[in-house]
């Protein structure tokens, strides 16, 4: 093919299979992959592989329709000069649909991402498996789904969703570590309306079996949610800035303006005293990182519990804390689980947790208990378990049994535990002490509701304090608030060197 010939065939393929369907993308509120492409990365870093791909299929309407591309467009470039490959889909084509010469050319850049040792993002927007192709399509996802699981944990993996994905389309993505949607064009289902409608009776709209709000609230399959294609593709950039390329490196470093040991003076305001009223934690949060810049992950799934990369003296670390704001900072089944994946991300990239504690323990009830709050508690005690990244604890106000344990206590491995001077810690809160262990005094008593209280009190002056846990090397130091950001910052800068190496085996069997 002459140098001229191939560049009408470029030209061609950018333009799509037809004159007006870019304006058909447009007309949905959708950008093109190319467009999409350079949104992620930095102007003009883009190398495309295989443009000239096309699928060999013949039959069902395929014959006389085979366009370069295939429907996807693969290559690589850089965020913010590092190196990321992409593939895109190109619903223009085919509704995006994958076929045989489609998915090779995923399979392709996923193999080349691992070796090079690189982040890779898939941009999402088709239909699932091209039903003309049969079972080649099929095996296509297959192969697909087996490069995602081996490359778990090796290099950061994000998808984006933005248009319907449905079947394979969307069980590749919940293999990711990070997946982003598009409000109002982003779905994901596994069997789609008029299948449900089909098999169960019920009238459900798209959106309203996998749209935005279903999956950031409801199911935890989003874990960012954004309303407009161009504010997410800028996130995404910033999401590869926090992390490393691959799980052999340190997560990037920078330089900041805001001193490690800039004192935290308004934490005090913001922390009420007393443990029945609620507060905000992202106000601590905010107050601790450099310049108060952080990213919430799964912001509106389980809101008890809060998950967030930030930066603190330039290094990135993963906090997790948990919401007096929201059922009063418990661990409940869905909170366990989107702590738990988010330490197990965190230690698979080598980013230090610092864990921020505020739980009066772990929510009561029959339906917790049915819906397996044990099993799933015990998947955020194995994540911490597990870590060999640095991991520091600070109780802020409270931390009461089981939960206090969970939330990477010493006796499970944190490297260092602080705690703030009027925090408490126990098996249960004193009134409950006192009624357990006192029951039969109080019970017996000329006035129940006095020796109630002394008993409380007794209870609170000589095991609830921190000092109590710090005199018996559970907690390392006990520290004003105001020295919060300083402490942990030294903290961080001391442990960033740590090597910890968990004994030889093929793998865990974490709790299902």
């Amino acid at each position: 093919m002459r140098l001229a010939e191939l560049e009408l065939v470029k030209e061609a393929a950018v333009a799509g299979p037809d004159p007006d369907a870019t304006s058909r993308q447009h007309g949905r509120g959708k950008l093109t992959a190319r467009e999409r492409i350079d949104l992620l990365l930095d102007e003009g870093s883009f190398n495309e592989v295989e443009a000239l791909r096309r699928h060999r299929a013949t039959g069902f309407g395929l014959e006389n329709n085979s366009p370069y591309t295939d429907g996807v467009v693969t290559g690589w470039g850089t965020v913010l000069g590092s190196t990321v490959f992409v593939y895109a889909a190109d619903f223009r084509v085919f509704g995006g649909a994958l076929g045989e010469a489609y998915a090779q050319k995923i399979h392709k850049i996923m193999d080349m991402a691992v070796a090079a040792g690189a982040p890779l993002v898939s941009l999402n927007d088709g239909g699932g498996a091209r039903i003309q192709e049969g079972v080649s399509a099929l095996a296509g996802y297959g192969g697909i789904f087996r490069r995602s699981s081996r490359a778990s944990g090796v290099i950061p993996q994000i998808s984006v969703m933005l248009g319907p994905c449905a079947g394979g389309a969307s069980y590749a993505p919940a293999l990711t570590d990070f997946v982003f949607m598009v409000r109002d064009t982003a779905r994901m289902f596994i069997t789609g309306p008029d299948v449900v409608t089909a098999v169960t009776g019920r009238e459900v709209s798209h959106e309203e079996l996998g749209g935005v709000d279903v999956h950031s609230v409801d199911s935890g399959v989003c874990h960012f949610a954004y309303d407009d294609e161009e504010s997410c593709l800028e996130e995404v950039r910033y999401l590869l800035s926090l992390l490393p390329s691959n799980n052999r490196e340190l997560p990037p470093t920078v330089t900041v303006e805001d001193p490690p040991d800039r004192p935290c003076g308004g934490l005090e305001e913001k922390v009420p005293v007393d443990g029945n009223k609620p507060y905000d934690m992202r106000e601590v949060i905010e107050e601790v990182v450099d310049h108060g810049d952080y990213l919430e992950v799964h912001e509106r799934w389980a809101p008890n519990v809060l998950c967030v990369f930030a930066r603190i003296a330039g290094e990135v670390v993963g906090v997790v804390a948990n919401q007096p704001n929201h059922l009063a900072g418990v661990l409940d089944v869905s909170a366990s689980e989107k702590a738990a994946r988010f330490v197990q991300t965190c230690d698979a990239f080598n980013i230090p947790l610092v864990t921020l504690l505020d739980v009066p323990g772990f929510l009561p009830g029959v339906d917790q208990e049915h819906g397996g709050i044990i099993r799933h508690g015990a998947k955020l005690l194995y994540a911490y378990c597990n870590a060999t990244v640095p991991r520091i604890q600070l109780v802020v106000r409270k931390a009461y049994g089981g939960a206090y344990i969970v939330m990477d206590s010493r006796s499970i491995g944190c490297d260092l535990s602080y705690a703030w001077p009027t925090n408490e810690i126990a098996v249960m809160g004193a009134q409950g002490a006192a009624n357990v262990i006192f029951r039969r005094e109080i019970a017996e008593a000329e006035d129940p509701e006095a020796v109630r209280e002394r008993r409380v009190r007794e209870y609170e002056s000589e095991l609830m304090h921190p000092y109590h846990a710090a005199e018996r090397g559970l907690v390392d130091d006990v520290i004003p608030p105001g020295a919060t950001r300083a402490v942990l910052a030294e903290s961080l800068r001391m442990l960033r060197a740590k090597d910890a190496d968990l004994p030889s085996r093929k793998h865990g069997n974490p709790p299902n």
